[in-house]
């Protein structure tokens, strides 16, 4: 029953959702039309707030980009294929595939918010392997596993807290830092990290399609595709000229390229060892870079990889900006300050996680950034946390502001499973050479969704922290 409901509204979101881009524009022009009723802000005073923000996320999506093309990169290699290779002869089925996928995807998260791109590499390489794969169900699964981020050592709402000086400190709403282990540490994270490792991907085998109904990969994929196309060694050795010149010699040069490998090694032990796990987007998009130059010996071949790696980014470096102009309509016209704060007044000692939860999701659908989305709402609630907990000892205050605070980054990765837009991350490396949107792919979040959603609540509600 639960299986033919998840196709059933498959079959609604590919009728009714649009492409990611148009979801973009419809929800730019809901907040421009939100803010014109709910601030003071004159018309043009939008439309500059919306300008203003429209490319505070340059940076950011450029890290994306890179994020995406060297994750691939280091899938293309020779390597990674012979190891997936191995795998397949413990995974053999699709429910094993869904099954594992998801497991590992929230481990992965768990580690690192980029590390994302890695279970997307692993989904597609196993889909090329194991036949009978519902390959859009699959994307979900990929989708579904980023869920854990923001209860591991990347979750960027907790590290925040525990930032010394940071802007809650400084506009007096916090005295003092709030230690990670208050929040991540706490067993109110941990049943939830068991909730999402364990129970997200049982849930999604007892979704899955029992056939791919013409939707494995290779109904899919076009006979144009990468999937026809020469090994990167071959195409490699196609580019050298019959006199093999200086410039081949460089091109295929194994040594040149070590010695910038073991630059880059030195690097990477020398930033863990004087900062710790200090897994920040850089230094994660350095370490793919480095190990596939590793992967691929020659400057040549590792040029070929990161080419076919980035021919299906298009979506993420024109849509990104969009995404800041929401963000910055919400912020620069107080129109999520006054949403967080309208929330919060209605909250009581014991039904503040709920609003606080609520506030995370439903922001999350114009800012979908959990740093942007907390600096935006975090000072209004956790301020009314705070007048809430007046009285009360200040390690009860402490524990109120972090089980906000989880609440907050928890609501705002559960709607992700709504919103498209970190689906720009999957997407250019599972529809390379694929007929898929979006739209064939959010359907099959929507239970999960609506179950995870009734769960959360009640974890952050009646857990101890």
């Amino acid at each position: 029953m639960i299986r033919e409901l998840g196709e059933q509204v498959t079959k609604w979101f590919q009728k009714y959702m649009p492409d990611a881009f148009v979801f973009a524009i419809l929800l730019t022009l809901i907040v421009v039309i939100a803010a014109f009723l709910c601030t003071d802000t004159s018309p043009m005073g939008i439309i500059i707030a919306w300008y203003d923000g429209f490319f505070d996320l340059l940076a950011f999506g450029m890290q994306i980009v890179l994020i995406i093309i060297t994750g691939f990169a280091i899938a293309l290699s020779p390597s990674v294929n012979k190891g997936i290779d191995l795998m397949t002869r413990f995974i053999k089925t699709p429910f094993q595939t869904y099954l594992f996928v998801v497991m590992i995807g929230m481990l992965l998260s768990l580690v690192s918010f980029g590390w994302l791109v890695i279970t997307a590499v692993l989904a597609r390489e196993l889909a090329l392997r194991i036949k009978g794969i519902h390959y859009p169900f699959l994307i979900a699964c990929v989708y579904l596993s980023m869920n854990s981020w923001v209860m591991g050592l990347s979750s960027s709402i907790p590290l925040l807290l525990n930032t010394e000086n940071n802007f809650l400190i400084k506009a007096g709403i916090l005295s003092d830092v709030v230690p990670s282990s208050a929040a991540l540490g706490s067993p109110l994270n941990l049943i939830m990290i068991g909730l999402m490792v364990f129970g997200a991907p049982l849930l999604m085998v007892l979704l899955a399609p029992k056939k791919p109904q013409s939707k494995a990969l290779e109904d899919l994929h076009p006979a144009s595709s990468e999937m026809k196309e020469p090994s990167i060694e071959r195409e490699a050795k196609s580019n050298v000229s019959e006199k093999r010149n200086v410039s081949d010699r460089l091109n295929h040069s194994i040594p040149l390229q070590a010695l910038i490998t073991i630059m880059g090694v030195i690097y990477i032990v020398y930033h863990f060892a004087t900062k710790g796990l200090d897994l920040n987007f850089n230094i994660m998009i350095f370490i793919f870079l480095i190990l596939g130059m590793a992967l691929h010996k020659t400057p040549i071949r590792f040029v070929i990889a990161m080419k076919r790696a980035s021919s299906n980014v298009s979506g993420v470096l024109f849509q990104y900006p969009f995404y800041a102009g929401i963000m910055g309509i919400m912020g620069y016209t107080g129109l999520g300050t006054q949403l967080a704060e309208g929330l919060a007044t209605v909250a009581t000692v014991d039904t503040f996680p709920f609003f606080a939860y609520l506030t995370g999701g439903v922001v999350n659908f114009a800012i979908p950034s959990a740093g942007g989305e907390f600096a935006v709402v975090g000072p209004g609630m956790l301020a009314a946390v705070q007048e809430l907990g007046h009285g009360l000892p200040e390690q009860q205050i402490t524990a109120m502001v972090s089980r906000a605070s989880l609440s907050i980054a928890y609501g705002e990765s559960l709607s992700n499973m709504l919103q498209p837009f970190y689906l720009l991350l999957v997407l250019p490396i599972m529809a390379k050479g694929v007929r898929l949107q979006a739209r064939d792919v959010m359907g099959h979040l929507l239970i999960p969704f609506l179950l995870f959603f009734i769960i959360q609540v009640i974890v952050v509600t009646i857990v101890p922290l």
